[in-house]
């Protein structure tokens, strides 16, 4: 079994996708996009200043713009916003030449991850957790239809998480590195 060309992480916000991204990207010799920092790094301003300005309409048409870009990518673990899976198109560039994998995690869970995170322009209002909730019953449909892994998240350290996902998408992968590395070889 070889690896996959792109690994994809999709799911709701507070699942680790980036925490995740980056350790999984160091474990496969792979790069790490996030989706999301590539959108403000290309314009210039944070996400909530977009949605201020754009409103969330125009921050979709930036994030299909983005992750049809990233399905180009090989040997890259990307992250995605947590809406990503709400546009049709944006199903079939997270799929390309990719294993996604659907990050998730509970409700309480997601309260704890971003209580304090001023970075979310979704949950700035009175009751996050009702969102949240909301966002789950509408999203978690579309996360478990395009994923190719479903790993729970909740109460595991992001290193677990990472050698599990590693077993369930290459299992000979951290030997099968490090012996390529000794003979001077790269990876197919």
């Amino acid at each position: 079994m070889s690896l996959p060309k792109r690994v994809v992480l999709v799911g709701p916000m507070g699942a680790g996708k980036s925490t995740i991204g980056r350790l999984l990207a160091r474990e496969l010799g792979y790069r790490f996009l996030d989706s999301d920092r590539m959108i403000e790094e290309r314009c210039g301003a944070n996400i909530p200043w977009i949605f201020d300005v754009e409103g969330e309409a125009g921050f979709r048409q930036r994030e299909t713009a983005m992750l049809a870009e990233l399905a180009g990518e090989t040997e890259a673990v990307v992250a995605t916003g947590g809406g990503a899976v709400m546009r049709s198109e944006n199903l079939a560039l997270l799929k390309q030449n990719a294993v996604v994998v659907y990050l998730k995690t509970s409700i309480d869970q997601q309260v704890e991850r971003t209580r304090k995170d001023r970075n979310r322009p979704l949950l700035q209002n009175d009751d996050p957790e009702a969102i949240l909730r909301s966002l789950f019953a509408i999203r978690d449909p579309l996360y478990r239809q395009i994923a190719d892994v479903v790993m729970h998240t909740d109460r595991k350290s992001p290193r677990l998480v990472v050698r599990q996902l590693v077993n369930r998408v290459n299992p000979r992968t951290p030997k099968h590195r490090r012996q390529f590395r000794k003979e001077g070889r790269h990876h197919a």
